[in-house]
């Protein structure tokens, strides 16, 4: 037979096997395994602490937007911008977000035939048949061989294996997306909680130091009373005390506020040490939390899509692993010249070819491939407990913070209310000790119980702005329910 028409039979056996492998990508419509379907959670009409709730349904396209805004306070944006450009736990999950995106790209190349090339030179020896003439000459059967070569091979995805890992690698990407937007919201929400406490130390602050000049201007009325035999040395000592007890508060604000300025300084990815953050004569606003609340806000928490996309790559994961019990089938054609001499290498008579489709079944494997689907199909039972508990723990979440919001504000109003009370009882307290009707220690008291009413005041709206961006975060970022339409893949 010709070299024409050796040539003309491996193409018409090439066609046949093209038309084989078609039929086969048509016939590979379906996939083994289970199709995915959302696992049930448990529903409730509304929330006991607000109207318009459902079931969470994940819905993390929804866009968040710049909700620390909400608050009013600038410094807070710029620090926030500088967190989401350089904090660096999000620049981890960032990087596995990239290595997901990585492994879907890869699973997807599997579709495609692979094609090498390789070109080599072999040098081979074969013995003459007789040992005296193999040490008579040892070189005489040596042989150089010179080979280029081109192959190409395809597995046609008959059972659908590498469709079920592409889908299990994309829920896997997704669900790293998810988890890169619950990393950023969380340290977002920890800067903001931890700035918003430094605001209010720096309020207290200003409060104890206003409180210090007046314990002093007591002192030295009690001292110029002293002297002049009004009053006895009892009521120096006192005032000495409630001087010297209000200045150590004054110095334990110093350490506390450099904590949080020192964990800002972290979460921005900066060293403490280069980072500082002036004190402000204002403390950012307390948002109002709409009176009703779009449901779908928390469907659109990170973590709940994280997890219900983690059910997604587990279901997919079983379809490959059911796969394994059926054939793979692999059509591969390679193609090249071989030649005893690289002069002419490339040329006719050295040519060569081969072409053919290759099945491989394992027929026994002791039980593996059945520990593999049983250990699949556990993964996903996994999987859907901890997301039906992650839509639970968002439940629990809401209901906490908003009953939170709705007894600080009404603790705020009464505390308010005790603490005009107590401005006037002292004022009018201090007139009665200017008058010499009472002693120095029936001031002491009613000024301590001022200052524990100011600082009560702070206190209960530092918890309403903590509160306020928990729930913000519990809600999965604000709520503002604009839809974002960019690509998460």
């Amino acid at each position: 037979m010709t070299d024409r028409s050796l040539f003309n039979l491996a193409t018409v056996r090439g066609s046949r096997l093209l038309s084989l492998s078609l039929c086969v990508a048509m016939l590979s419509a379906c996939a083994v395994g289970p199709d995915y379907q959302r696992p049930q959670t448990a529903e409730i009409a509304q929330y006991k602490e607000a109207e318009g709730w459902r079931q969470a349904n994940p819905s993390d396209s929804l866009a968040r937007g710049a909700w620390w805004e909400l608050y009013g306070d600038q410094q807070l944006n710029v620090l926030i911008e500088k967190l989401n450009s350089s904090n660096q736990t999000v620049a981890q999950s960032e990087a596995q977000y990239r290595q997901a995106q990585a492994l879907v790209r890869s699973a997807r190349g599997a579709f495609y035939p692979s094609v090498d090339l390789s070109l080599g030179k072999t040098r081979s020896s074969q013995g003459t048949g007789s040992s005296s003439s193999s040490l008579s000459s040892s070189s005489s059967g040596i042989r150089d061989t010179y080979n280029a070569q081109l192959g190409v091979s395809w597995e046609a995805d008959v059972w659908g294996k590498l469709r079920r890992g592409l889908e299990a690698d994309e829920a896997s990407a997704q669900a790293s997306f998810a988890d890169l937007a619950a990393m950023r919201l969380s340290q977002q929400s920890e800067l903001v909680q931890n700035y918003l406490q430094l605001r209010v130390i720096d309020q207290q602050k200003r409060l104890l130091e206003a409180t210090v000049a007046a314990y002093e201007r007591s002192l030295r009325m009690t001292e110029n009373q002293y002297r002049a035999g009004v009053s006895g040395r009892d009521a120096v000592a006192q005032a000495q005390t409630q001087l010297k007890s209000t200045q150590a508060d004054l110095v334990d604000l110093i350490w506390q506020r450099a904590q949080f300025e020192n964990a800002i300084a972290v979460l921005t990815g900066e060293a403490p040490a280069n980072f500082s953050i002036a004190e402000s004569q204002t403390i950012p606003n307390l948002p109002q939390v709409p009176l009703s609340l779009p449901s779908q806000l928390l469907e659109r928490r990170p973590d709940i899509a994280s997890a219900e996309r983690s059910v997604i790559a587990a279901n997919a994961n079983i379809g490959v692993a059911k796969a394994a019990y059926y054939p793979d089938l692999t059509l591969s054609l390679s193609g090249g010249y071989s030649s005893s001499t690289s002069n002419n290498l490339i040329s006719l008579p050295n040519r060569f070819w081969s072409v053919g489709p290759q099945l491989s079944l394992p027929l026994f494997d002791g039980g593996i491939r059945s520990a593999e689907v049983d250990r699949t199909e556990a993964a996903y039972d996994q999987t859907v407990a901890k997301y039906r508990q992650t839509v639970l723990d968002g439940f629990r979440e809401v209901e906490n913070y908003l009953v939170q919001l709705k007894v600080y504000a009404d603790e705020a109003a009464v505390r308010q209310e005790a603490l005009d009370a107590a401005r006037d009882s002292l004022r009018l307290t201090e007139n009665q000790y200017k008058a010499g009707l009472i002693a120095y220690i029936d001031v002491v008291v009613v000024q301590a119980t001022a200052l524990s009413n100011e600082r009560s005041v702070l206190n209960i709206l530092q918890n309403r702005l903590i509160a306020s961006v928990q729930l913000i975060a519990a809600l999965g970022g604000g709520w503002d329910g604009q839809l974002d339409v960019s690509d998460k893949r």
